[in-house]
């Protein structure tokens, strides 16, 4: 498949490399650099095209693609409040979106895992659920796409909690998500279930940015050719409009 890239950082060009190494090709790599310069003829060199950039820019990217016919997928997590417009567009556009807050495989298990271990834990009002998500440095949002993606894995199983908080809290009323930002760590989640006499927890450790790249490729490569708004659930389970 042919490529564009927006973002060329750490997380493009390990998408990159992996993409060379496959037999793929990155037709267009688009940074702040030359982002000015993007015509959409130069995008439509693409089948598809991935986004890892900045909150900030992730909108008009992923606008400016759909607009040009081009299929996307985004990884820029931290602007999901014009997510409405982006469906709007795509709509319109009759084009392809596909946005994932962690493309990482063990990941979106892990995600299945905890609305399974929320819907068992709910009953035990014994059992209070936090969170702890732990990331690098240049990581700009907090808390991270993947943490709220598992509250919102969490809080339909618990009616009297309102939403979480960004921070360690006591009150019934919230789920707490405690954001830590480390050096070189790439991306750690933990959720706790708490009592007074023991506790419960799962966690996922990513160990490097590999997993997120394949995944991102996985997904570009099952967009092509499809219509519509999906997640990585419809890629994992081969299912969709198509």
């Amino acid at each position: 498949m042919k490529i564009a890239l927006f973002g060329y950082g750490k997380m493009g060009k390990m998408i990159d490399e992996l993409a060379t190494a496959a037999g793929d090709e990155v037709v267009l790599k688009i940074d702040i650099d030359n982002r000015a310069s993007l015509t959409p003829q130069q995008l439509q060199a693409a089948d598809v095209a991935i986004e890892f950039t900045r909150p900030e820019s992730a909108f008009e990217n992923i606008t400016f693609s759909l607009k040009a016919g081009v299929p996307i997928v985004c990884g820029t997590t931290g602007w999901l409040d014009r997510l409405d417009e982006v469906l709007d567009i795509c709509q319109s556009a009759d084009s392809a979106f596909l946005y994932a807050s962690n493309f990482s495989l063990g990941v979106n298990l892990f995600f299945a895992l905890n609305e399974q271990l929320a819907k068992m834990m709910a009953p035990f009002e014994q059992y209070r659920p936090a969170m702890e998500e732990i990331h690098h440095t240049q990581k700009l949002d907090a808390p991270s796409g993947t943490a709220i993606t598992l509250a919102e894995g969490i809080l339909p199983q618990y009616p009297q909690i309102d939403g979480w908080v960004n921070e360690a809290s006591d009150s019934g009323a919230a789920l707490p998500i405690v954001s830590k930002r480390i050096d070189k760590v790439p991306g750690t989640h933990e959720i706790i279930y708490r009592s007074e006499v023991d506790e419960i927890a799962i966690k996922h450790t990513a160990h490097s940015r590999v997993g997120f790249a394949k995944g991102a490729l996985v997904a570009a490569r099952w967009l092509i050719d499809k219509k519509g708004f999906f997640g990585m659930k419809d890629v994992l389970s081969n299912e969709g409009p198509a």
